[in-house]
């Protein structure tokens, strides 16, 4: 690719991981009546359960979204890696908890069995990757850390997904939400996880052929 063109991309996914790493703080300026809230029950959103996984969800993953694209970045890697590995861990941090409270907040999704399942499994990919990658790393296995890692951020950037098919798909659905919120429970994040595998198997294939060299 390019090397200007790859820079522009590179800034391009940044700047739409922090803006939606930005995006939860929206709930706190427009309260009950905005976004995903406006979908949800009286008595649910009176539960004081529901409301704290729902804010530690949208709040610690957003900021897992902020802070987690920047460790892609080679050259940050090799020039700050007591940095690298302190992001590391808060990366890690805030999507255990995240994770936890998106796994709790899928029994209640709107839309139903197809949008509980969706978001529940999501939930456990995302803690699942992002577990494995930080165990890849205590046991130094470097390469296979990064293929965890690639994963595990692939699930964060569902909420970046999330946001851009969303209103593509309530359009194509006349306006109706719930069959749109339906089926982006799984398009959010069953691409991602596609285009993960197929970099993850690019890394391998060249690593191989750097070794075979």
């Amino acid at each position: 690719m390019n090397p200007v063109l790859k820079k522009i991309n590179w800034w391009i996914f940044g700047i739409l991981c922090t803006v939606i790493g930005l995006y939860p703080f929206l709930y706190f300026v427009y309260g009950r009546n905005f976004a995903l809230l406006q979908s949800k029950t009286a008595e649910l959103l009176s539960s004081n359960i529901w409301n704290f996984g729902f804010y530690t969800h949208i709040i610690l993953g957003g900021l897992a979204l902020i802070i987690g694209w920047v460790q892609f970045h080679k050259g940050f890697r090799d020039r700050n890696r007591k940095l690298h590995k302190k992001i590391g861990m808060a990366y890690v941090t805030l999507v255990f908890f995240s994770g936890l409270a998106a796994i709790y907040l899928g029994f209640n999704a709107t839309g139903g069995l197809v949008s509980m399942l969706g978001f529940i499994t999501l939930g456990i990919v995302w803690l699942g990757t992002t577990m494995m990658g930080w165990f890849t790393a205590k046991k130094h296995r470097y390469d296979d850390h990064e293929d965890w890692m690639i994963f595990s951020y692939a699930a964060t950037f569902a909420a970046v997904t999330l946001r851009i098919w969303l209103p593509i798909l309530i359009i194509l659905h006349q306006g109706e939400f719930i069959p749109a919120y339906r089926i982006v429970a799984w398009l959010c994040w069953v691409p991602n996880m596609i285009v993960a595998w197929w970099i993850v198997r690019r890394r391998k294939e060249t690593h191989s052929y750097v070794q075979q060299k």
